[in-house]
This record gives C-alpha cells, sequence and structure tokens, in this order.
C-alpha cells in the first residue's frame, strides 16, 4: 500500500498471541525475526519506527511457573509482567541486533498518555530515541499497574502513543487480515473491507469480542476499532493485517498486494494536534509578552522566557495556557513546558540562565512552537 511506502512515522503493535508460542510459553524466535527484517526495511528507506509489544506476562508464566494459560490474579499478572519484561526485550534485542538496531525499553500506564505533564515527560523521552536512531518498545507497564490506570490491551496503548508521538501510520498485526461484514470464521459469505473512511456505527457492528483461541491475547476486532478511532482523532492512519505470513514478513506482504484493511485519516497529525490544542483544552493560566516576542511567535518561533514580562493564574507542566499581548489580546495558546512558579521565575531570562535559576536544566523554550497555536 502506498500509505506504507509513504510513512516517516510509524508504530507497530505486536500482540502477545503472535509473539509467544502458546505451547512452549516460550517467544517465537523464527516469527520475530522474521518481522525485525520488515523493521529494517522500514528504517533502511527512512521510517522512524517505535513498537508497542506485549508479552511479559505471556514469558513470565513460564518463568514463574504459573499456569500458561487462564486468568491471572492482579497480584500474579504483574509478578509475571516483572519476571517476563527482560525476557521480552532480550528477544527484540536479539532479533533487531543483526540489522544494526538498537533497542531502549519504555513501559507506560495510562496516565502516561493522559496526565499532560507525565505526557510531554514521555514524548520527549521518544523523541529522543528516535533521534538517535533508537528503536523504541513499549508496553503496559503491568507490574505497577492497578485496573484504575490499565488500558488492558495494547491496541488502544498503541493509539495512544501514536497520538503523542505526531505518527502517520499505526499498524496493528493481528491473526486476521482486517476488517470484515462478519466474522470469517463464522460466516463464510462475510466480505472484506480493504478501506475505511469513516468509523460509523454499521462500521464498529461489524467487531466482534476480544479473541481467546490462543489464550494468551486480550484483542480483539473491537479494540482495534477502538485504537483507529484514537489513531483517526490525532491524524494518523491505522492499518490491520495478518501478523504471520508463512515466512514473509506481514509488511511486506501488505506492500506486495495481500490483504488489510486501512482506516484512513483526514489530517496530518501536526494539524490535528494543533486543533485539540486550539478547541479541546481549557486554558489554566496566562503569560503575557513583549512586543518583540509576539512577533517572533507569529514568525512560527517558540516562546523563550526572554519575551514573558507576566505570569498569570496556576498552572503546572503541560496545561495550556493562554499567550497575550501588553494590551491583553490573545497571541496564541499552547501547553507550557513550565509550571507557573517556575514559569514566574524565569520570565524575561535569556534561556541559557534557565539552569542556574532553577538549579535543573529545563527546556530552552517555555512553550515550543510544536505545541503552539498563533491566532490569526
Amino acid at each position: 500500500m502506498s500509505v506504507l511506502a509513504a510513512a516517516r512515522r510509524v508504530v507497530i503493535k505486536v500482540g502477545s498471541a503472535l509473539l509467544v508460542d502458546p505451547e512452549r510459553g516460550a517467544v517465537d524466535a523464527g516469527w520475530l525475526a522474521v518481522l525485525a527484517s520488515d523493521v529494517a526495511r522500514l528504517r533502511g528507506r527512512g521510517a522512524e519506527v517505535l513498537m508497542v509489544s506485549s508479552g511479559a506476562v505471556a514469558l513470565g508464566r513460564r518463568r514463574l511457573g504459573l499456569p500458561l494459560r487462564g486468568e491471572l490474579e492482579l497480584q500474579e499478572k504483574q509478578a509475571a509482567a516483572a519476571a517476563g519484561q527482560s525476557l521480552l526485550m532480550r528477544a527484540w534485542e536479539e532479533a533487531l541486533a543483526p540489522h544494526d538496531l538498537h533497542t531502549a525499553q519504555i513501559l507506560l500506564t495510562r496516565d502516561d498518555t493522559e496526565i499532560r505533564r507525565r505526557w510531554l515527560n514521555a514524548r520527549a523521552t521518544v523523541e529522543t530515541l528516535l533521534r538517535l536512531k533508537a528503536i523504541p518498545v513499549v508496553n503496559e507497564n503491568d507490574t505497577v499497574a492497578t485496573e484504575e490506570i490499565r488500558y488492558g490491551d495494547n491496541d488502544r496503548l498503541a493509539a495512544r502513543v501514536a497520538q503523542m508521538i505526531g505518527a502517520d501510520l499505526l499498524i496493528l498485526l493481528s491473526d486476521i487480515d482486517g476488517l470484515y461484514t462478519a466474522d470469517p470464521r463464522r460466516d463464510p459469505a462475510a466480505a472484506h473491507i480493504p478501506m475505511v473512511e469513516t468509523l460509523t456505527p454499521e462500521i464498529e457492528a461489524m467487531a466482534g469480542g476480544a479473541n481467546a483461541a490462543h489464550g494468551v491475547g486480550t484483542g480483539g476486532m473491537a479494540t482495534k476499532l477502538a485504537a483507529a478511532r484514537i489513531a483517526h482523532g490525532a491524524g494518523c492512519a491505522t492499518l490491520v493485517t495478518l501478523g504471520r505470513r508463512d515466512g514473509q514478513g506481514p509488511l511486506e506482504a501488505v506492500e506486495a498486494g495481500a490483504r488489510a484493511t486501512l482506516f484512513a485519516a483526514h489530517a496530518t497529525p501536526a494539524l490535528a494536534y494543533k486543533q485539540w490544542i486550539a478547541g479541546s483544552l481549557a486554558p489554566q493560566g496566562a503569560l503575557v509578552v513583549d512586543d518583540g516576542a509576539v512577533t517572533a511567535l507569529r514568525a512560527g518561533k517558540s516562546l523563550l522566557p526572554a519575551g514573558v514580562v507576566a505570569i498569570e493564574g496556576r498552572f503546572g507542566k503541560g496545561d495550556a495556557v493562554v499567550v497575550r499581548d501588553r494590551a491583553g489580546r490573545e497571541v496564541a495558546r499552547g501547553l507550557s513546558a513550565y509550571g507557573a512558579e517556575d514559569a514566574a521565575a524565569i520570565q524575561g531570562l535569556r534561556s541559557t540562565a534557565i539552569e542556574a535559576r532553577l538549579g535543573y536544566r529545563g527546556p530552552a523554550a517555555l512553550i515550543h512552537r510544536d505545541d503552539l497555536v498563533v491566532r490569526e
């Protein structure tokens, strides 16, 4: 598909049912090596790739002598995740090492993608890893997550990660080659749907519940459609395709014409993100800036502390704030890289003086241009 060939920032989600042999409770190293070749091809043509990988709990079951199938108590699941995460990362390292690709582990809970301060911190880490040419491998932090802060499936986690980093394509590898009008395993008349322009209630009704055929996964087509909706709102297309292709890489197969379902995006990730900042967040405070800062903002620059003359309100790092000129007119709004107290401490300073004033080396900008929407 042309969307796969054109993608420049890709999130690939791999479920336990693909990665872990359910009979042995161990990594399917052969399959993972084939997928690693797919990842290397994407990287070779300039795409940035982030993996969202399940498998820690499934691998930890065997290591701790727990049953390989069936439900676990929360504490047992957390223990299995703790025991299996190192095995999962070792598997990814060994699979990608022959392609001279390096991995980096990131463990997230729902709060890390929904509380803006933590969201900014996580995004900054991922952006740095991508800049340094690493392959981030993300998993839900099941070791500490409780039911209140869990995603429960990595399809939605992958969509939130795609949203967080401004990915233009989310790939969900599955045990089926896309969306059908009904479950093809039960209805031989079910028709494959190669393209979904809009997620209507009729489309969502085509999805069933979680697939428990392998005993190690938690996702199903319903969670994939939920993920596609999240990604769509972030300007990110979603591709659902079969993970196993008889020795051929799943992405290579799609590019050769194999079946898949593409959920289209109708905006760019950058535009969707700016629209979210401009219209969906209630400002928690305001920054008053001088005329020089107004000119810089309208030229597409970040807001530096040197141009700020006053701080209003009580806001935290990552909160939305309004930017006003001296006359009180709204110039812009964005996400503050500092809380109100620290912002007040560095207002009027050059960025090189931030560390000396605060005692730590923070961002050079109070609001980075990527997190800023300038009013016309």
